[in-house]
């Protein structure tokens, strides 16, 4: 989680990202963010996160994106 906070962090550091539980629903993250977003995780963690897993569920908090890499990690 640690490693993930800080690409958040350094994404968008005006938001509380431990709190925060509607990233996407709550327009705090845009679309222009998810694509850096994706390519961060897509590089930090080995994985490749599909269009399919484009969903506000997978990215409305920090705990949503842990979850998502750990399943494609899992794969």
């Amino acid at each position: 989680m640690e490693q993930l906070m800080e690409i958040l962090e350094e994404l968008r550091p005006d938001v509380d990202f431990e709190n925060e539980t509607s990233l996407v629903d709550g327009g705090v993250l845009d679309s222009f963010d998810i694509v850096a977003l994706v390519g961060e995780l897509n590089d930090e963690y080995d994985i490749e996160i599909k269009p399919s897993d484009l969903v506000p569920a997978n990215f409305n908090s920090a705990k949503a994106i842990l979850a998502l890499v750990e399943k494609l990690q899992d794969e």
